[in-house]
């Protein structure tokens, strides 16, 4: 087949080459004509693509998933400790979304080799309700007041040291 589609193209060629060249032909040198090439565009086979969806399953195992799936619904806590959000959000002037993966999103940070905060992400609504909120917590787990840093742009809050657990178990007896 590709030993049939090189000498067509070849001689494809040279008859194209020959028709622009009109007197230069020297002696010796086969000319191709417009028959024998008819000739040979008669034999071309047209290819028919079928599409199969039998072996597709084969190919979708493959495709890593686009989005992380829905966790299953638990009653309690999971084998893992991980616990679902409450059905229904709480009435409070502030809402904390779960992160891609479906975990709160408490962080801690190290910064400057030794500052360690905490950081709340994913705040909606009345960011500093959240602030207050956490401040009067931490104050009872602590008994210290902790300077807390509010940004509303990222919507944000770090809290000097690291109380992710804390603030973790206290957003889910919340119901977040």
């Amino acid at each position: 087949m590709s030993a049939c589609f090189i000498l067509r193209t070849t001689m494809l060629r040279g008859a194209i080459s020959g028709a622009f060249r009109l007197n230069s032909r020297t002696p010796g040198t086969p000319v191709l004509r417009l028959g024998s090439l008819c000739s040979f565009t008669s034999e071309v086979k047209t290819s028919v693509i079928l599409e199969s969806t039998d072996e597709y399953k084969f190919v979708e195992r493959l495709i890593p998933p686009t989005r992380v799936p829905t966790p299953p619904q638990h009653a309690g806590p999971a084998p893992s400790g991980w616990v679902p959000p409450a059905v229904l959000p709480p009435p409070l002037p502030y809402m904390i979304r779960r992160s891609r993966m479906h975990n709160i999103p408490v962080y801690t940070d190290i910064s400057h080799g030794c500052r360690r905060t905490t950081l709340v992400r994913k705040v909606e609504g009345d960011i500093w309700a959240l602030e207050k909120d956490v401040k009067e917590h931490l104050k009872e787990v602590t008994g210290k007041d902790l300077p807390t840093q509010v940004n509303e742009v990222t919507m944000t809050i770090r809290v000097k040291g690291h109380f992710d657990k804390e603030l973790k178990e206290w957003l889910l007896k919340k119901g977040f």
